[in-house]
């Protein structure tokens, strides 16, 4: 069964601001169904195409950092480096092992020292603030200007830590803002949809038809709208609904204003339904923060072969710094190498 779902046989015209409207929204509707049939069609393509480009080109540059850190770990521990080396060594150690501690392209013995090199720093670190939070620290100074400086200084930390803290608070708060109204829509549709159902049931039950061929058609009505139940397709059961009306001769003035408003707090729950199931799946196929960026941009027009576009661009970014960190590599596989990089700040 095909049809329109209108709001009236009128002439748009004659319709009221209300009912057009409705009928802006009833046309968003379709169009979405529409975007996200096409996303759900291109999703297994574009997870594809990642796994063909963009993955093997991760996975590589994770081997040559895996490289990396074992040889700066192996230099660290048997080569004569000055102090401040060492504390370069350790930080880029440090940064390597956590970069790669998720890390899938990894062989199980990969991982494992990873793992080990990864808590012996998160433990060092620990470690070191036990002791400075035993440690009584009183400085007495004869400079007012100094101590003042010092007041200043702390309070610039708080003021960083704060305004920080302050992000965070808003992006949590904007996220759960968002769940709120996932779920508030999810209900909303949840109550019409039954709503809606009971009401085309209990107009079309063919046990209440006495003529033949009218009970065939409204068997085949009921059927539908089972179907369309069971499917939790509530914008199918508004066209239902609303044909049903129409075929009755109830629609023929236009939907009243109990039936507009009803209708729109509907399919308001049933777009946001749609919205947040093609948001899910976008989330799902994007994979580095440039891509993020490009999503959040594009405030609901990003385009099925933007992520293409993406995916490629993500791939040739990682392929360029794969280039490079090879090329480190090779200067780390020898002391001269690496003192020449420590000297030069490009660790």
């Amino acid at each position: 069964m095909s049809f329109d779902l209108k709001t009236t046989v009128q002439p748009d015209a004659e319709l009221s601001p209300q009912q057009k409207k409705l009928n802006r929204l009833i046309e968003k509707i379709e169009q979405q169904k529409i975007d996200l049939a096409a996303w759900e069609k291109a999703q297994n393509d574009i997870q594809q195409h990642a796994r063909q480009t963009l993955v093997p080109a991760y996975n590589e540059l994770h081997v040559v950092l895996f490289q990396q850190l074992e040889q700066l770990w192996k230099h660290l521990h048997g080569g004569d480096f000055s102090k401040a080396e060492v504390v370069q060594l350790d930080e880029k150690i440090q940064h390597l092992a956590a970069y790669l501690k998720d890390s899938k392209a990894l062989s199980e013995q990969e991982a494992n020292t990873v793992e080990e090199i990864d808590t012996f720093y998160q433990q060092y670190a620990e470690h070191t603030q036990a002791k400075k939070s035993k440690k009584k620290t009183f400085v007495e100074s004869d400079s007012v200007f100094e101590s003042t400086q010092n007041i200043d200084d702390e309070f610039d930390e708080t003021e960083v830590w704060d305004s920080e803290h302050h992000q965070q608070a808003r992006e949590h708060a904007k996220l759960k803002k968002q769940q709120e109204k996932r779920e508030q829509a999810e209900k909303m549709a949840e109550q019409s949809l039954k709503t809606v159902y009971l009401k085309i049931a209990a107009v079309i039950h063919p046990d209440r038809e006495q003529d033949e061929s009218k009970k065939l058609e409204k068997t085949e009505m009921l059927q539908h709208a089972n179907a369309a139940y069971e499917k939790q397709d509530l914008f199918y059961l508004l066209k239902l609904q609303i044909q049903i009306e129409q075929n009755r001769g109830a629609a023929q003035k236009g939907l009243s204003a109990e039936q507009i408003k009803f209708y729109k707090l509907a399919l308001d729950a049933q777009s946001q339904q749609l919205d947040s199931e093609i948001d899910d799946i976008i989330d799902s196929l994007v994979w580095s923060e440039p891509a993020k960026i490009a999503v959040q941009k594009s405030k609901g027009k990003l385009q099925i072969n933007d992520l293409y576009k993406q995916i490629d661009a993500d791939t040739a970014v990682i392929k360029q710094q794969l280039k490079w960190e090879k090329e480190r590599l090779k200067y780390m596989s020898r002391v001269k190498g690496l003192e020449m990089l420590l000297e030069n700040g490009a660790l």
